[in-house]
This record gives structure tokens, sequence and C-alpha cells, in this order.
């Protein structure tokens, strides 16, 4: 079965940089599109990066452009998110995601705290 599961999250001060790994498993994981999302406390989940199955097509969410860089390895069935410039209002679970046959998968999340 498809499985995410997500790592690399924890507390981090404003400035700093994180990454975040998310090792998938159960599908062809070149042949599908990875998304990375985010849900801070009472807040709705939102889309920050997506990066199409051999990463010709990558976008950003405007408001973490420029400072976070998603990347995959299809040979280790990984994706990447390097957090770079931190802001507290980065703080969220974060979440990988794909779509296979319809159906939308989620890892667990791993937690960011930016906070000094």
């Amino acid at each position: 079965q498809v499985q995410l599961v997500e790592s690399g999250g924890g507390l981090v001060q404003p400035g700093g940089s994180l990454r975040l790994s998310c090792a998938a498993s159960g599908f062809t994981f070149r042949s599908y599109t990875m998304n990375g999302y985010r849900q801070a406390p009472g807040k709705e989940r939102e889309l920050v990066a997506s990066i199409s199955n051999y990463g010709g097509i990558i976008d950003y969410a405007d408001s973490v452009r420029e400072r976070f860089t998603i990347s995959r390895d299809n040979g280790k069935a990984m994706v990447y998110l390097q957090m770079n410039n931190l802001k507290p209002e980065d703080t969220a679970v974060y979440y990988c995601k794909t779509r296979v046959s319809r159906f939308d998968y989620w890892g667990q999340g791993t937690q960011v705290t930016v906070s000094s």
C-alpha cells in the first residue's frame, strides 16, 4: 500500500534552516507528482510546493518562494524540502502528499516550530 513518512522537523530559531524528508513506498514513485503541504494551528492546510515526476515542473506558494526548495530522488523514492530563512509564520505541521489512481495519500506529518 502507499506509504509516505515525513521526517526532519523540529524547533529552529528565526532565520534558521531545516531539511524535511519524505520517504515513499508502495507505488511507482517516479511516475507521480509529489506535493508538500502545511497546516498551522487554526488554519487550513495549504499547498507549499509541488514537483512533477521527473522534477521538470516545480511550483511554490508565494509565501515560501525564494526560501524553500523542493527536490526529489527517484532512485531512493524520496522527496526533500529545504527550508531556509525560516520565519515564525512558517510554524506548522508539514505533510507530503501524492495522488495515485484518483486517491490522495498523506503522510503523518512532521512538526516545524520557528521560535526564539
